[in-house]
């Protein structure tokens, strides 16, 4: 009688596609698993009421924070956006990637990525990067 190594006989295809486990719970996970567990309670002894209004005041608190979070995220980038436009015109200092210095004037900004992109001269310079800011004397 012979033995086959278990990877020998396995069944999987190369090419399907591999099952990605979910790494947050969000409402419809949430959701879900409540309406499973009413599905499959025992009616001789159903959940308590008390239970199920705490799971349900769970999720509101979950979508309410989930609201909250977004909502922080777009004023952090308003925010931004409205520091990025306040510095055109602007003398600004900032470090480059490989740890030089610069200094210029903020002729425009663009907002087409994340951060928003500062153009000095013919660089353009992420925000972040920026270490200061000063107005040019008035003439």
């Amino acid at each position: 009688m012979t033995v086959e190594a278990v990877g020998a006989t396995s069944a999987v295809q190369p090419d399907a596609q591999a099952r990605k486990p979910v790494q947050s719970m969000d409402s419809d996970v949430f959701m879900k698993l409540l309406v499973t567990q009413l599905k499959y309670q025992d009616p001789g002894a159903p959940m308590d009421t008390n239970q199920m209004m705490a799971q349900s005041v769970q999720l509101s608190m979950m979508e309410k924070m989930t609201e909250l979070s977004s909502g922080a995220k777009e004023s952090f980038s308003l925010q931004m956006r409205t520091a990025a436009a306040q510095i055109v015109g602007s003398e600004v200092g900032y470090t480059l990637p490989d740890g030089s210095a610069g200094s210029g004037i903020a002729s425009a900004v663009s907002f087409v990525t994340g951060v928003p992109l500062v153009t000095i001269g013919s660089d353009k310079i992420p925000l972040d990067s920026i270490t200061g800011i000063s107005r040019p004397a008035a003439t």
